[in-house]
Order: structure tokens, then sequence, then C-alpha cells
């Protein structure tokens, strides 16, 4: 199954294309972006020390822990025992995709806040209940799905917080949507992968078009599971070109401000 939606970036303007849009996938590690706008929008503060920890309250009781096999960070395991500004692990779970900051982030907020971070971009299909590796809530059917319409309208949602888009640029995985773009292209996206499903969501801002939104969801055998030498990221990485060939036809002009990176001013 493939999911496309390709959108102008600002206001209320419609999708310009739209394949699959509501077809559910898994949400895989795109559910990160709603995890990291409850956050910053809960009041925290980002330079609290928190504790590095690996155990997690399930959604159904009990409690599970992320395996280091399965991540593709390893900063935050080098850091169990310790404390670290939260911060750090924010960006951590976006820039490098790290499933364990992701829970200890998901920890210093509320699935209901995750929930209303959803519910205020728009989306009317998507939904991520549960943490990551919560295999007990997978057992019981609590499942993290997202269509391609409502990546979109979540990325849409951080169209005021700059600080967010901003970090959402420093991603580390440019193997899929952005590497369908010239190399001097800016953007702003989170994609996700697991065995059976790759997916991702941008923001593309260049010099001569105005900018744009593209989310990219495929769900079949082509997808293996693996960061960077993902068959099914080099599907995206078509499709991602295919939409930039063709970017003089998605979009008014819209001013858009330079997103600025997460981090503290010291």
């Amino acid at each position: 199954m493939l999911s496309v939606v390709v959108a102008p970036w600002m206001g209320d303007s419609k999708p310009v294309f739209l394949h699959n849009p509501d077809e559910l996938h898994d949400a895989a590690s795109t559910m990160k972006v709603a995890v990291l706008a409850a956050l910053c929008r809960g009041g925290v503060s980002l330079d609290a020390e928190v504790p590095v920890v690996n155990r997690f309250e399930s959604v159904v009781g009990g409690e599970f822990g992320n395996d280091p096999d399965r991540d593709s960070d390893p900063l935050p395991w080098e850091l169990l025992g310790t404390h670290v500004p939260l911060r750090l692990l924010a960006e951590r779970m976006i820039t490098h995709s790290s499933n364990l900051a992701t829970n200890i982030c998901l920890a210093r907020t509320t699935q209901q806040a995750v929930a209303d971070v959803w519910r205020r971009a728009g989306a009317t299909h998507s939904a991520t209940p549960r943490g990551i590796e919560d295999y007990a809530a997978r057992a019981r059917g609590v499942h993290n799905r997202v269509s391609a319409r409502d990546l979109v309208r979540l990325l849409r949602s951080l169209a005021g917080e700059p600080e967010l888009l901003g970090l959402l640029e420093c991603n580390e995985f440019r193997v899929d949507l952005a590497a369908g773009l010239p190399s001097n292209t800016r953007i702003a996206f989170k994609n996700g992968w697991i065995p059976g499903t790759r997916l991702g969501v941008g923001l593309v801002q260049a010099a001569d078009c105005p900018p744009y939104l593209i989310a990219v969801c495929y769900t079949g055998p082509l997808a293996d599971g693996t960061d960077r030498t993902d068959p099914a990221a080099r599907l995206l990485a078509r499709i991602s070109k295919a939409v930039w060939d063709r970017r003089d036809q998605i979009s008014r002009p819209v001013p858009s401000a330079r997103p600025a990176p997460l981090r503290s001013a010291g």
C-alpha cells in the first residue's frame, strides 16, 4: 500500500495531489513529532535534568523497556543511569530517532497531551496512544497509526513553532524524502521505518519555489526495516524527486520564516 499527499505549506490550502491519503500505516517513528510538540507545548523546562532510565509504564498496565538492538541511536544508552537535560533527549528523539529518548520524553508529558496535538492539527484518522516497543499494548490492539493526510496536517500545525521545525531540519536520516532533493535544499522532516513499513513527512523549502509539504507512506514487502539501506527508502526518494521536479505546480507564494534550531542560548 502506497499513500502520497502533496500540499502547499501555509494556511488551509488544499492538497494538490492525493493517493490513498487516509489509508492507515504503522506510525513507526513519525509519532515522535507529536511527542515533541506535546512536550514543548506542555510548559516542561527542556533544561531540566532528568534520569536516563529504561523502564516505562505500559498503557495496559505493567512495565516495559526498550531493546538497544532495535534503536538507531547509541548515545542515550551510553547515558543510562545518569541525569541529562531533557533538551538533549528531545533532540536525539528527532535527529537520531532514538527510541529510548522518545519514551523518556513521553513520560515527561502525557498520552492525552499527544492526542491533543493530533486533535489540534485536525487529524481525523491518526493516533499514537502508546510508547515505542510497548508490546503488551500492541498485543491488546493498541496501535500507533497514521495516514499521509494527517501527517501533512501535523507538520502544518507547527507553522507557528519555528524552533520545532528547526530541529526537524537536523534529522540525520536523509535516505528517503531528503535523498530525492538537490543536496542544498532545506527540508524539515521526520521519517520512520520498521519491517514492512517506511514513511516520512517533510516541509520542503527552496529558493526558487514556495514551501510545500509532502508525506509518503509505504506498507509492503519492499520495506526491510533498516534505517539507511532500506529499499523502500529509495522508493520514497523517487517520489520526492518526482514532486520536486513539478514543484512549480504546487504552491502559491507564501512568506516563510527561517526556522531556528532547538538549542538553548547558552
